[in-house]
């Protein structure tokens, strides 16, 4: 199993290249075209809304409070979104893209149905490492956001639900898992992965590393899954 830091090493997930996904993707929406001083703003301005957000809720943040935590004037975060729903949209959106990507990547490269479930787990397991404020501020925000975002996010949870149904259906036909209800199973397999992301201050408090977090999913669900489990003998 790979560590935290080796996953780091092989997947591109640092602040900067966010940013710069997200300049691309809107640069004609931002009126800044200087590169450089775009990717560092849209940091600050990523870093404090994320940073407001999970203290005090999306909808509660002001514009206000989004300039004194980026040390930006009001009239500079206009010159990178147009209202706080472009701004969301902005975050979620390559928040989303990024998660799938590396996913995907990390399950194609695995060989067979069990290798793809470990890496399936262990990529999102490492990803909600590495990015966490975003984790933790799409689960929490889902339901306070405007309903076009709400939505989108809705489906991304489902999204990421139906990658470890698909592995888990291939790997009940060729006989590697037991038969059990692939939906029921990646829903509860999901639930265990936000755990982690939702309530790191629990483990943290019992010295448990993310390393330690992944083993043990990985244990439980490869028993779980076994071919003659709870079969009687």
């Amino acid at each position: 199993m790979l560590t935290l830091a080796q996953f780091k090493n092989l997947v591109n997930v640092s602040k900067k290249q966010i940013c710069e996904e997200i300049f691309a993707e809107n640069a004609d929406k931002i009126k800044v075209k200087k590169p450089e001083r775009v990717v560092k703003n849209l940091a600050r301005i990523f870093d404090a809304t994320l940073s407001i957000s999970n203290a005090k809720g999306f909808q509660a943040m002001s514009l206000r409070d989004l300039s004194e935590g980026s040390g930006l004037s009001m009239g500079a975060l206009y010159s990178y979104f147009t209202s706080k729903d472009e701004l969301v949209s902005m975050i979620q959106e390559q928040g989303r893209r990024i998660t799938t990507r590396v996913l995907t990547d990390q399950v194609t490269a695995a060989d067979g149905p069990a290798d793809q479930l470990k890496a399936a787990i262990v990529g999102h397991l490492y990803l909600s490492e590495v990015m966490q404020p975003w984790f933790y501020f799409s689960y929490m925000e889902a339901k306070n956001l405007p309903k076009k975002q709400r939505k989108e996010a809705i489906a991304s949870e489902l999204a990421a639900e139906s990658l470890f149904v698909r592995i888990l259906e291939q790997g009940r036909r060729q006989g590697v898992f037991r038969e059990t209800d692939p939906r029921l199973t990646a829903a509860a397999i999901k639930a265990v992965l936000q755990d982690w992301y939702l309530k790191r201050w629990k483990y943290r408090s019992r010295k448990v590393t993310v390393e330690n977090y992944a083993r043990f999913v990985l244990d439980w669900v490869e028993r779980f899954l076994a071919p003659d489990s709870g079969e009687a003998t």
